[in-house]
């Protein structure tokens, strides 16, 4: 596997303290050893399908949280003379990871996805039994690095698996009759990716021994920032390329999953909103070819409710920011928040 490790452009601050930033560094390539290492099998079968993912890459944004949670509970976090993590750390990182991968596997079989990554996605190259099986193998890997890091570690991993499982479900059956479409979307969001953010980063503060109030503060930001996270790309599904999003453009409304820019259309429309009403006529159309997919994207991003998504989504990043007001100041600090602005800035 060849994947260079970079940081997303919010992790800029970092690279003038030296130190912290080698140390960051280092960390994630090893973790990028350790994922590699993670998926070995004497089997071809299980080999090629569970590498199929990691081997196409990824914005490794849950390792770089973990790490950098746990370096907040360095006493020398101030200066940015920071340790390298521990393998312990590591365990963590590779855990979190690999059960975000095996998530993929299985959201792309429900969804019908042609692609991920930039590569076919694996229930197409293979079959959808086979890609839930190779889902399953990569939660058992999972599940296996945090065995011995544990009783919390091990809770903290079974209740976010609960969650992820939770939030797939509440996407799948959709809203009840009584439900706002809008807050069960941001409960879908909460279980589906907010919640393993969050155990990333209170993992990681807590393996590092930070106090029970730093692995809480922690928890918020990856919290927050996971909700912004998944925000940001739910609108850059629809006004961003395929490179930026990792998907095919419109992957969310060819299958029909209700998103911010689409249910802030639809109340528009509840508003005798004319230029919304139109624009769901496509959305709510025919959408078997690329041209009529086009149209919809298109017709979606030339919609005001574009820039409403953004500032509801920058409202997330802002309570991620504000989660980190209790720390001290550090390099480690201004990294995080920096990420924060980063995420809502994106395309935009």
């Amino acid at each position: 596997m060849d994947i260079s490790i970079s940081l997303p452009p919010g992790f800029d601050a970092l690279q003038k303290h030296e130190k912290l930033f080698d140390a960051l560094l280092t960390s994630l390539a090893k973790i990028e050893e350790d994922l590699a290492d993670a998926l070995v099998y004497a089997d071809d079968l299980a080999q090629a399908t569970t590498r199929h993912l990691l081997d196409a890459g990824g914005k490794r944004v849950r390792p770089i949280v973990t790490v950098l949670s746990s370096m907040l509970a360095d006493e020398n976090v101030g200066t940015g003379e920071v340790e390298e993590p521990s393998v312990y750390i590591r365990k963590v990182a590779v855990a979190m990871e690999l059960t975000h991968l095996a998530t993929l596997y299985h959201d792309d079989v429900m969804d019908e996805a042609d692609q991920r990554r930039g590569v076919t996605a694996t229930h197409q190259q293979w079959s959808n039994s086979i890609a839930i099986l190779a889902g399953d193998l990569i939660f058992a890997k999972a599940s296996g690095e945090l065995a011995e890091l544990g009783t919390r570690a091990v809770k903290e991993h079974s209740v976010t698996f609960e969650k992820l499982v939770m939030g797939q479900l509440w996407e799948t059956i959709g809203p009840e009759e009584q439900d706002d479409p809008l807050e069960h979307y941001l409960r879908v969001i909460d279980g589906k990716t907010a919640s393993l953010l969050a155990s990333s980063a209170l993992l990681g503060a807590l393996l590092a021994g930070g106090s029970e109030e730093l692995i809480q503060i922690a928890s918020a930001y990856g919290s927050n920032v996971g909700m912004a996270f998944q925000l940001a790309d739910d609108i850059i599904d629809v006004t961003s390329s395929s490179d930026t999003s990792g998907k095919v453009q419109g992957t969310d409304l060819k299958e029909r999953v209700p998103t911010l820019p689409i249910l802030l259309l639809r109340q528009a429309a509840n508003e005798a909103d004319a230029q919304a009403t139109s624009i769901l006529e496509l959305v709510d159309g025919p959408l078997e070819t690329d041209e009529q997919v086009d149209a919809a994207v298109k017709a979606v991003a030339s919609h005001p409710v574009i820039d409403q998504a953004w500032e509801l989504t920058g409202q997330w990043a802002d309570k991620a920011v504000r989660a980190l007001d209790g720390l001290e100041d550090s390099p480690v600090k201004t990294a995080l928040t920096q990420f924060a602005q980063y995420v809502v800035s994106r395309e935009h």
